[in-house]
């Protein structure tokens, strides 16, 4: 008697945490930092080597995640200078990004309900 075989589903993308939000995306969605031997750096190829966390494109993620979050994930102290190259990265990131994604939260809470 012939068994009928399951169907193996397609493909799923790696999943990765925000660091900042806690919120589950698709590993391509995020911005993967990355613990090197003197620094914490961004990784914009997701490639390197060392420890990583990841964080949104959003303002609110990153002043969350410097505020020690991001720290306490990578198991590292970072220096002044660190967080201070970090903010700066922060500081090109777009501001309408927080709005746009509370938008999208207040539409998928309506359509729930």
């Amino acid at each position: 008697m012939a068994t009928k075989r399951s169907k193996r589903p397609k493909h799923i993308p790696p999943q990765r945490t925000c660091v900042g939000c806690r919120q589950v995306l698709a590993k391509r969605e995020l911005i993967r930092l990355v613990r090197t031997e003197d620094s914490v750096q961004i990784d914009p190829s997701g490639k390197l080597p060392g420890r990583g966390a990841y964080l949104h494109d959003r303002k609110s993620c990153w002043e969350t995640g410097l505020k020690g979050r991001l720290e306490k994930a990578l198991n590292v102290s970072m220096t002044a200078q660190n967080k201070s190259e970090l903010r700066q990265f922060m500081e090109t990131l777009d501001d309408n990004a927080d709005e746009i994604a509370q938008a999208l939260e207040e539409t998928s809470d309506t359509e729930l309900s």
